[in-house]
Protein backbone atom coordinates (compact mmCIF):
# COMPACT_ATOMS: atom_id res chain seq x y z
CA UNK A 1 0.00 0.00 0.00
CA UNK A 2 1.02 3.46 -0.40
CA UNK A 3 0.46 6.95 -0.31
CA UNK A 4 1.49 9.99 -2.85
CA UNK A 5 3.63 12.56 -1.57
CA UNK A 6 0.61 14.77 -0.14
CA UNK A 7 1.26 16.23 3.19
CA UNK A 8 -1.06 19.67 3.26
CA UNK A 9 -4.05 17.97 4.96
CA UNK A 10 -3.66 16.00 7.92
CA UNK A 11 -5.45 13.10 8.61
CA UNK A 12 -8.61 13.64 10.53
CA UNK A 13 -9.36 11.64 13.42
CA UNK A 14 -11.55 8.58 13.45
CA UNK A 15 -13.59 9.86 16.36
CA UNK A 16 -15.15 13.71 16.91
CA UNK A 17 -12.03 16.00 19.06
CA UNK A 18 -12.84 18.38 21.63
CA UNK A 19 -9.82 20.96 23.02
CA UNK A 20 -9.47 20.70 26.49
CA UNK A 21 -7.04 22.99 28.95
CA UNK A 22 -4.26 21.47 30.44
CA UNK A 23 -0.54 20.76 29.23
CA UNK A 24 -0.13 18.47 25.84
CA UNK A 25 1.31 14.62 26.50
CA UNK A 26 2.88 15.14 23.04
CA UNK A 27 4.10 18.60 22.36
CA UNK A 28 6.15 20.31 24.70
CA UNK A 29 5.11 23.80 25.38
CA UNK A 30 1.65 23.04 24.05
CA UNK A 31 -0.58 23.97 26.71
CA UNK A 32 -3.83 22.06 25.55
CA UNK A 33 -5.13 18.87 24.38
CA UNK A 34 -6.49 17.52 22.05
CA UNK A 35 -8.83 14.97 22.87
CA UNK A 36 -11.16 12.33 21.44
CA UNK A 37 -14.39 12.43 22.07
CA UNK A 38 -16.83 9.12 22.14
CA UNK A 39 -18.87 10.17 19.04
CA UNK A 40 -17.39 8.77 15.38
CA UNK A 41 -16.44 11.04 12.89
CA UNK A 42 -18.68 11.24 10.28
CA UNK A 43 -16.28 11.21 7.63
CA UNK A 44 -15.23 7.70 9.25
CA UNK A 45 -18.26 6.42 8.47
CA UNK A 46 -19.13 7.64 4.86
CA UNK A 47 -15.63 6.45 3.84
CA UNK A 48 -16.68 2.48 5.56
CA UNK A 49 -14.07 2.83 8.04
CA UNK A 50 -15.28 -1.04 9.16
CA UNK A 51 -14.00 -2.30 5.45
CA UNK A 52 -10.72 -0.46 5.68
CA UNK A 53 -7.43 -2.04 6.42
CA UNK A 54 -6.03 -0.87 9.46
CA UNK A 55 -2.20 -0.20 9.65
CA UNK A 56 0.23 0.83 12.35
CA UNK A 57 1.19 4.55 12.37
CA UNK A 58 4.71 4.97 12.87
CA UNK A 59 6.81 7.42 14.69
CA UNK A 60 9.65 9.18 12.87
CA UNK A 61 9.97 11.65 10.43
CA UNK A 62 7.90 11.60 6.79
CA UNK A 63 10.37 11.20 3.70
CA UNK A 64 9.26 11.04 -0.10
CA UNK A 65 10.73 9.50 -3.05
CA UNK A 66 10.41 11.67 -6.75
CA UNK A 67 12.92 12.81 -9.47
CA UNK A 68 15.43 15.07 -8.87
CA UNK A 69 17.71 15.93 -11.82
CA UNK A 70 15.92 13.01 -14.01
CA UNK A 71 16.87 10.64 -10.87
CA UNK A 72 14.52 8.28 -8.47
CA UNK A 73 15.52 10.52 -5.22
CA UNK A 74 14.78 10.54 -1.76
CA UNK A 75 13.42 13.73 -0.29
CA UNK A 76 13.00 15.06 3.52
CA UNK A 77 9.61 17.06 4.86
CA UNK A 78 10.44 20.76 4.84
CA UNK A 79 7.34 22.93 5.52
CA UNK A 80 6.92 27.04 4.42
CA UNK A 81 6.64 28.97 7.89
CA UNK A 82 5.79 32.17 8.36
CA UNK A 83 8.02 34.92 9.85
CA UNK A 84 8.04 36.30 13.26
CA UNK A 85 6.19 39.33 11.97
CA UNK A 86 3.69 37.24 9.96
CA UNK A 87 3.30 34.26 12.87
CA UNK A 88 2.55 37.85 15.21
CA UNK A 89 -0.49 38.86 12.43
CA UNK A 90 -1.45 34.88 12.18
CA UNK A 91 -1.84 34.37 15.91
CA UNK A 92 -3.59 37.68 16.63
CA UNK A 93 -6.27 37.00 14.04
CA UNK A 94 -6.64 33.34 15.28
CA UNK A 95 -7.65 34.93 18.70
CA UNK A 96 -9.93 37.46 17.68
CA UNK A 97 -11.83 35.56 15.44
CA UNK A 98 -11.39 31.77 16.58
CA UNK A 99 -10.72 30.77 13.14
CA UNK A 100 -7.73 31.41 10.06
CA UNK A 101 -10.92 32.48 8.13
CA UNK A 102 -10.66 35.58 6.12
CA UNK A 103 -6.84 35.70 7.15
CA UNK A 104 -5.27 37.01 3.86
CA UNK A 105 -1.50 35.99 3.36
CA UNK A 106 0.97 37.38 0.92
CA UNK A 107 3.07 34.10 0.75
CA UNK A 108 6.40 36.21 -0.97
CA UNK A 109 7.17 38.49 1.97
CA UNK A 110 5.17 36.58 4.92
CA UNK A 111 6.93 33.25 4.68
CA UNK A 112 10.92 32.24 5.45
CA UNK A 113 13.10 31.63 2.72
CA UNK A 114 13.33 28.06 1.54
CA UNK A 115 16.09 26.44 -0.65
CA UNK A 116 15.69 26.56 -4.59
CA UNK A 117 14.98 23.20 -4.35
CA UNK A 118 12.27 23.42 -2.57
CA UNK A 119 8.55 21.60 -3.99
CA UNK A 120 4.96 22.35 -2.38
CA UNK A 121 3.50 18.55 -0.98
CA UNK A 122 1.12 17.24 -3.91
CA UNK A 123 -2.65 18.97 -2.84
CA UNK A 124 -1.49 22.11 -1.71
CA UNK A 125 -3.70 24.36 -3.39
CA UNK A 126 -2.42 27.63 -5.38
CA UNK A 127 -3.66 31.03 -6.18
CA UNK A 128 -1.68 33.81 -8.78
CA UNK A 129 0.85 31.10 -8.85
CA UNK A 130 1.66 31.12 -5.31
CA UNK A 131 1.20 27.95 -2.46
CA UNK A 132 -1.81 28.68 0.00
CA UNK A 133 -0.69 27.46 3.13
CA UNK A 134 -2.94 25.18 5.37
CA UNK A 135 -5.01 26.01 8.64
CA UNK A 136 -1.74 26.09 10.86
CA UNK A 137 -0.02 28.89 8.42
CA UNK A 138 2.28 26.04 6.94
CA UNK A 139 3.19 24.99 3.55
CA UNK A 140 3.69 21.33 3.51
CA UNK A 141 6.77 20.32 1.07
CA UNK A 142 10.22 18.99 0.49
CA UNK A 143 13.73 19.20 -0.32
CA UNK A 144 15.65 16.54 -2.23
CA UNK A 145 18.43 14.84 1.07
CA UNK A 146 22.11 15.46 -0.56
CA UNK A 147 24.98 13.30 0.86
CA UNK A 148 26.40 16.68 1.74
CA UNK A 149 23.70 17.93 4.13
CA UNK A 150 24.57 17.36 7.07
CA UNK A 151 21.31 18.79 8.62
CA UNK A 152 19.46 15.42 6.66
CA UNK A 153 22.27 13.37 7.42
CA UNK A 154 20.41 10.54 9.05
CA UNK A 155 17.94 10.51 5.74
CA UNK A 156 21.08 10.22 3.72
CA UNK A 157 22.38 7.22 6.14
CA UNK A 158 19.48 5.13 4.05
CA UNK A 159 19.98 5.93 0.80
CA UNK A 160 23.00 4.99 -1.81
CA UNK A 161 22.99 6.88 -5.07
CA UNK A 162 25.56 5.11 -6.37
CA UNK A 163 23.29 2.15 -6.14
CA UNK A 164 20.39 3.67 -6.61
CA UNK A 165 18.81 2.16 -3.32
CA UNK A 166 17.46 2.47 -0.10
CA UNK A 167 17.25 0.97 3.29
CA UNK A 168 13.82 -0.24 3.76
CA UNK A 169 12.12 -2.42 6.35
CA UNK A 170 9.07 -3.85 5.49
CA UNK A 171 6.88 -7.50 6.69
CA UNK A 172 8.40 -10.51 4.65
CA UNK A 173 6.70 -11.77 1.49
CA UNK A 174 6.97 -15.25 3.31
CA UNK A 175 6.06 -14.89 6.68
CA UNK A 176 3.52 -12.56 7.81
CA UNK A 177 5.33 -12.60 11.54
CA UNK A 178 8.79 -11.09 10.25
CA UNK A 179 10.52 -8.52 8.95
CA UNK A 180 12.80 -7.48 6.95
CA UNK A 181 15.75 -5.03 6.53
CA UNK A 182 16.38 -4.73 2.41
CA UNK A 183 18.12 -2.78 -0.02
CA UNK A 184 15.37 -1.62 -2.82
CA UNK A 185 15.94 -0.15 -5.64
CA UNK A 186 15.08 3.66 -5.46
CA UNK A 187 13.39 3.03 -8.89
CA UNK A 188 10.39 1.02 -7.02
CA UNK A 189 9.59 3.52 -4.17
CA UNK A 190 9.01 6.15 -6.46
CA UNK A 191 5.66 8.63 -5.81
CA UNK A 192 5.60 6.69 -2.25
CA UNK A 193 5.93 8.60 0.96
CA UNK A 194 7.91 6.41 3.49
CA UNK A 195 8.74 7.24 7.71
CA UNK A 196 12.47 7.27 8.30
CA UNK A 197 12.54 5.88 11.76
CA UNK A 198 15.71 5.25 13.72
CA UNK A 199 18.30 5.77 16.84
CA UNK A 200 18.29 9.58 16.13
CA UNK A 201 14.68 10.28 15.31
CA UNK A 202 12.23 11.43 17.32
CA UNK A 203 13.54 9.60 20.93
CA UNK A 204 14.10 6.77 19.10
CA UNK A 205 10.97 4.48 20.62
CA UNK A 206 11.50 1.60 18.57
CA UNK A 207 15.14 1.34 20.35
CA UNK A 208 16.89 0.96 16.58
CA UNK A 209 20.75 1.32 17.00
CA UNK A 210 23.38 3.17 19.59
CA UNK A 211 24.85 6.14 19.70
CA UNK A 212 27.80 4.63 18.86
CA UNK A 213 26.35 2.69 15.92
CA UNK A 214 23.29 4.60 14.82
CA UNK A 215 20.44 2.56 13.13
CA UNK A 216 18.15 4.25 10.84
CA UNK A 217 15.35 2.98 7.73
CA UNK A 218 12.61 3.70 6.06
CA UNK A 219 9.20 1.96 6.21
CA UNK A 220 7.05 2.66 3.54
CA UNK A 221 3.66 4.35 4.83
CA UNK A 222 0.39 1.65 4.92
CA UNK A 223 3.11 -1.09 5.16
CA UNK A 224 2.67 -2.60 8.55
CA UNK A 225 -0.89 -4.13 9.10
CA UNK A 226 -2.49 -4.37 12.37
CA UNK A 227 -3.94 -7.79 12.40
CA UNK A 228 -7.25 -8.45 13.90
CA UNK A 229 -7.67 -4.52 14.96
CA UNK A 230 -10.35 -3.87 17.22
CA UNK A 231 -13.78 -2.52 16.35
CA UNK A 232 -13.59 0.81 15.59
CA UNK A 233 -15.76 2.26 19.10
CA UNK A 234 -14.15 4.33 21.42
CA UNK A 235 -14.26 1.93 24.94
CA UNK A 236 -12.56 -1.20 22.19
CA UNK A 237 -9.37 1.19 21.34
CA UNK A 238 -8.96 2.33 24.90
CA UNK A 239 -8.64 -1.17 25.77
CA UNK A 240 -6.99 -2.71 23.09
CA UNK A 241 -4.32 0.17 23.64
CA UNK A 242 -3.76 -0.53 27.09
CA UNK A 243 -4.24 -4.67 26.96
CA UNK A 244 -3.38 -5.77 23.32
CA UNK A 245 0.40 -6.74 22.81
CA UNK A 246 -0.57 -5.51 19.02
CA UNK A 247 -1.79 -2.44 20.86
CA UNK A 248 1.98 -1.41 21.53
CA UNK A 249 1.76 1.08 19.03
CA UNK A 250 1.56 5.31 18.07
CA UNK A 251 -1.48 4.53 16.31
CA UNK A 252 -3.71 3.26 13.47
CA UNK A 253 -4.14 4.96 10.45
CA UNK A 254 -7.42 3.69 8.58
CA UNK A 255 -6.71 3.15 4.58
CA UNK A 256 -10.38 3.67 2.96
CA UNK A 257 -11.27 2.29 -0.04
CA UNK A 258 -12.24 5.62 -1.06
CA UNK A 259 -8.68 6.61 -0.34
CA UNK A 260 -9.63 8.41 2.35
CA UNK A 261 -6.98 8.53 5.39
CA UNK A 262 -8.28 8.43 8.71
CA UNK A 263 -6.19 8.09 11.74
CA UNK A 264 -6.32 7.60 15.79
CA UNK A 265 -3.22 8.90 17.85
CA UNK A 266 -2.48 7.34 21.50
CA UNK A 267 -2.71 10.94 22.63
CA UNK A 268 -6.48 11.20 21.28
CA UNK A 269 -6.93 8.85 23.61
CA UNK A 270 -5.27 10.61 26.55
CA UNK A 271 -2.53 7.64 26.74
CA UNK A 272 1.38 7.92 26.54
CA UNK A 273 3.05 7.12 23.89
CA UNK A 274 5.92 5.77 24.59
CA UNK A 275 4.68 3.15 27.15
CA UNK A 276 7.55 0.91 27.37
CA UNK A 277 8.19 -1.81 24.73
CA UNK A 278 6.67 -1.26 21.56
CA UNK A 279 5.16 -3.75 19.34
CA UNK A 280 7.76 -3.45 16.28
CA UNK A 281 10.79 -3.44 18.14
CA UNK A 282 9.85 -7.01 19.44
CA UNK A 283 9.15 -8.15 16.01
CA UNK A 284 11.97 -10.25 14.44
CA UNK A 285 13.82 -9.71 11.48
CA UNK A 286 16.09 -10.79 8.56
CA UNK A 287 18.80 -8.88 7.21
CA UNK A 288 18.46 -9.07 3.33
CA UNK A 289 20.83 -7.25 1.49
CA UNK A 290 22.28 -8.86 -1.63
CA UNK A 291 25.52 -7.62 -4.03
CA UNK A 292 29.01 -7.35 -3.31
CA UNK A 293 31.50 -5.78 -1.23
CA UNK A 294 32.53 -3.56 -4.58
CA UNK A 295 28.62 -2.39 -5.02
CA UNK A 296 28.78 -0.55 -1.11
CA UNK A 297 32.42 0.23 -0.41
CA UNK A 298 32.78 2.59 -3.46
CA UNK A 299 30.08 4.50 -2.23
CA UNK A 300 30.29 7.60 -0.79
CA UNK A 301 27.41 7.15 1.93
CA UNK A 302 28.18 3.35 2.15
CA UNK A 303 28.55 3.33 5.92
CA UNK A 304 25.29 1.98 7.11
CA UNK A 305 24.70 -0.17 3.95
CA UNK A 306 28.42 -2.05 4.06
CA UNK A 307 27.03 -2.54 7.70
CA UNK A 308 24.22 -4.21 6.82
CA UNK A 309 25.73 -6.23 4.50
CA UNK A 310 27.91 -7.51 6.45
CA UNK A 311 25.04 -8.80 8.01
CA UNK A 312 23.64 -10.32 5.06
CA UNK A 313 21.27 -13.15 5.93
CA UNK A 314 21.22 -13.08 9.84
CA UNK A 315 17.45 -13.09 11.80
CA UNK A 316 17.50 -11.30 15.03
CA UNK A 317 14.69 -11.91 17.29
CA UNK A 318 13.72 -8.73 17.97
CA UNK A 319 13.86 -5.45 16.02
CA UNK A 320 15.94 -3.73 18.67
CA UNK A 321 18.09 -6.39 19.07
CA UNK A 322 20.16 -5.48 15.57
CA UNK A 323 23.69 -5.02 16.32
CA UNK A 324 26.80 -4.77 14.07
CA UNK A 325 29.82 -6.57 14.53
CA UNK A 326 32.65 -4.63 16.46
Amino acid sequence: MRRLGSVQQKMPCVFMTDVREGPSKKRDHQQFQVLATENLNPLATESHIDCAVATEKLDGTCCYVTLHRGQPHLWARLDRKPNKQAEKRFKKHLHCHKSCKDFTWDVAEDFKVVPETWIPAHGVQHHNGQPIPDKNGHIPGWVPVENNNKQYCWHSSVVDYVTEAALVLRPNADDEDLLEIAAVPLADLLEQTLELIGTNVNGNPYGLGSKKQPVHCLVPHGSIPIRNPPPVAFQHLYSWFQESPEGRVEGIVWHCMDGTLIKVHRHHLGLRWPDGDTCLANRPVVIRIDGTVDSYSNSEQQSLFMSFFTLNGHCFNQLQDIQFEP
